[in-house]
């Protein structure tokens, strides 16, 4: 165990103004890593889950408005496609970004069910000005809680050595997230947790903020509070697109329910990770807490959850493949289900799971295969059963300058497609439509009006 790197890495955060309990918290984590430990969940260790209620299965029930907040995991900056400022400021329909739709569905539920429900952003530092400037607009948002809490940051560590990276031409650059398990101990450093119990808010719904799809649901939230359930996540049934993509499973030494995320399994067991029929729920990263009892668990742990390790390997500077490798040590909020004795699963369609994670996402959001419903909510047009399948080419597409200037006059229409396509250089013009499945071939402009019909 490297002794003077974990120093060294505790001496940088209380430089930093890094509290307490996140400061106890990698160390944790650090002790795990230099003595050894993967944070590996090996397949012969869990059984698959099967026994998973099922949202419309649930029976009616009055649902505690009143004592929710919804809060969106908002420190993204969207740099797998070029950005450099929240992603959740991206316009993704009729003119309007996340935090807009995001905004507007928060308004409907409280004139719905005339409860408080504030919305609360787990911000970063790079993302929370712009989006407060955002969400201020909106006059009738403001609630008896404050917009926002800040998320922790932690030392990246040199793979060799485990010393603290050091990197003086970007500063920023020595630093990372904690992954988003920092939402438990960052509610509670920040003094959200306390604020929001004082005021009598007992249940978070808690949801990444480019998930349109992911809509408090007064369904869970009943049959939440009157089971007294201390923590639900919502699943999905894996398809072929989700095979590398987070699992539940039942852990045999606890016989309770676990996340395991693909930076967890050991190589040799990746066939049965994305076997979809062995492993058939996708954890789709809705969920929601008790906030008593997370507060109960945080005392009783000072403040460290101990929520599984995930190692990510990954270089300094990640435009530059020469930089050093580093290890960012994290956790997934998810993950928080092996640790809620009671914790449960709930399986949930597929139109609650809408995020924008590449450009190709992105465009079918944007086109007509989807639409604005009732109360801001995010559906699929009539008669669609499903979203198309996007397929951009990265060379071309991958960053938001260059997707944008391939699509200058906006989105083919997708309504009646299945599947699209783009090799190379394409550009669309205004008004194109695509029918049934087509592949587009590139260097090519397809004109304004044509229809590509498969």
């Amino acid at each position: 165990m490297s002794a003077e790197g974990l120093q060294s890495s505790v001496e940088k955060m209380r430089r930093e103004g890094v509290p307490d309990a996140a400061i106890a918290s990698f160390e944790h984590y650090y002790e795990q890593l230099a003595s050894g430990a993967s944070g590996m969940v090996p397949e012969d260790e869990i059984e698959p889950a099967r026994d998973v209620a099922d949202l419309d299965g649930l029976p009616t029930g009055d649902a505690p408005l009143d004592q929710a907040v919804v809060i969106k995991l908002n420190g993204g900056l969207g740099t797998s496609m070029g950005m450099s400022r929240a992603k959740s400021l991206l316009e993704v329909k009729e003119g309007m970004a996340f935090l807009d739709v995001i905004a507007r569905q928060v308004l409907a539920l409280r004139e719905a069910g005339g409860a408080r429900m504030p919305l609360v952003l787990m911000n970063s530092f790079y993302t929370r000005d712009d989006s407060l400037a955002l969400l201020e607009r909106y006059d009738a948002l403001a609630s008896d809680v404050p917009f926002d809490f800040v998320q922790h940051k932690e030392p990246k560590l040199l793979v060799d050595g485990l010393e603290p990276a050091d990197w003086p031409a970007d500063r920023g650059l020595e630093w990372c997230p904690p992954g988003h398990g920092d939402i438990y101990p960052a509610l509670m450093t920040s003094g959200m947790l306390a604020e929001l119990l004082e005021r009598g808010y007992r249940y978070a719904f808690m949801a990444n903020s480019d998930n349109l799809g992911a809509v408090l649901d007064p369904r869970i939230l009943a049959w939440m509070a009157s089971e007294g359930l201390p923590y639900v996540c919502e699943v999905t049934d894996r398809t072929a697109a989700d095979k590398k993509g987070g699992h539940i499973a039942v852990l045999k030494e606890t016989g309770g329910l676990i996340l395991r995320e693909t930076a967890q399994t050991p190589e040799e067991d990746m066939g049965a990770f994305t076997d979809v029929e062995r492993h058939p729920y996708f954890h789709v990263n809705n969920l929601w807490v008790d906030l008593q009892a997370l507060d109960g668990l945080l005392r009783e742990r000072d403040g460290v959850l101990g929520l599984p390790m995930i190692v990510n390997e990954k270089t300094l500077d990640p435009s530059d493949s020469a930089s050093p490798a580093v290890y960012q040590l994290e956790t997934a909020m998810g993950a928080a289900i092996g640790v809620f004795e009671g914790a449960r699963a709930i399986r949930v369609p597929r139109s609650r799971f809408v995020p924008v994670k590449k450009t190709s996402d992105l465009l079918v959001l944007r086109s007509d295969a989807y639409v604005l419903g009732e109360g801001a909510r995010i559906e699929l047009a009539d008669g669609r059963a499903a979203a198309p399948l996007v397929e951009l080419d990265d060379e071309h597409f991958k960053l938001l300058a260059d997707f944008d200037s391939h699509f200058p006059a906006g989105p083919p229409s997708l309504v009646a497609a299945e599947r699209l396509a783009v090799v190379g250089d394409v550009t669309f013009g205004r008004d194109v439509r695509v029918r049934g499945s087509v592949s587009v071939q590139g260097p090519r402009r397809v004109e304004d009006g044509a229809v590509l019909d498969g």
